[in-house]
């Protein structure tokens, strides 16, 4: 398993994952609302507003969204650790025990791009994304 960052935006995505690859380097690759299948089903607004940011380099991986949750974007709730599992059946036990007396926000899913994804937030209130692309 790995752990990295993952950071919500409220509409300037673009702008500060831009910042951060003149700050830290690496290859830097977005795609929008409007490029991706849940185009339909989101306002207009929302079509140019980046759905995922991934800036890689040797050491590095800092993924992004302008994407946040029900609850609008709020100090605290911009961060969330995402957790990269071997297999479907590491990813089902750590999101099983890492949702105890937490709320799972997201249940497991496949995405529209074949991953098996999740979401939840832990009893001390931290975020987390569970993924496994196998």
């Amino acid at each position: 398993m790995t752990v990295h960052a993952y950071l919500n935006f409220n509409g300037n995505c673009r702008e500060a994952m831009t910042f951060y690859q003149k700050c830290l380097g690496g290859e830097l690759s977005f795609q929008t609302v409007g490029e991706s299948p849940l185009s339909k089903e989101m306002p207009l607004k929302m079509k140019n507003c980046i759905l995922h940011a991934t800036l890689c380099n040797d050491s590095l991986m800092l993924m992004a969204s302008d994407m946040v949750s029900e609850n609008g974007y709020l100090k605290g709730n911009n961060i969330s650790l995402t957790l990269n599992c071997n297999s479907e059946k590491i990813l089902k036990t750590c999101y099983k025990k890492l949702s105890q007396q937490g709320v799972q926000t997201h249940p497991l899913k496949k995405t529209y791009w074949g991953a098996l994804l999740g979401a939840l937030t832990d009893k001390f209130g931290n975020n987390w994304l569970l993924i496994n692309n196998n």
